[in-house]
């Protein structure tokens, strides 16, 4: 993964609660929007992961909430993967304003590697392209 990629994200209104801020909720499933986004760009489209038998479940995710987004902002959205050992990896997100002067939130996530019948797979030795992949983007 592109530790220079960001995902760009425009709040829609039914994102907010009654003050027009975004609810707290929606920060974890924008996290999963720009790791899937960030995945498919770089040839790891999760709809052919799960046709391989592999699924990667989220284990855990925070998220800092900083500042407030509100109704019809566009934020940015910036994805790392912070560690990786063919079981398991975490990735840190950031949300900022498109000027990156606001940092909104910032949050992880903790993922490990299944198989369809959802036992744990090393994809070092089951999937090395996707190995390959991880362990080129820590080297960066």
């Amino acid at each position: 993964m592109n530790q220079e990629y960001y995902y760009i994200h425009e709040v829609q209104y039914y994102e907010t609660d009654g003050m027009r801020i975004v609810h707290h909720s929606n920060y974890i499933r924008w996290f999963e929007e720009a790791r899937l986004a960030q995945m498919k760009l770089a040839g790891l489209d999760y709809d052919r992961m799960e046709e391989r038998g592999i699924i990667i479940p989220v284990l855990s995710a925070s998220c800092d909430y900083k500042a407030a987004v509100r109704f019809g902002d566009k934020v940015k959205i910036m994805p790392r993967v912070e560690t990786f050992n063919g079981l398991r990896f975490e990735l840190t997100y950031q949300v900022w304003n498109m000027e990156e002067t606001v940092l909104h939130a910032a949050g992880s996530t903790t993922h490990c590697f299944l198989d369809s019948r959802m036992r744990p797979i090393n994809v070092k030795k089951c999937a090395k392209d996707i190995y390959e992949y991880f362990s080129a983007y820590l080297k960066k």
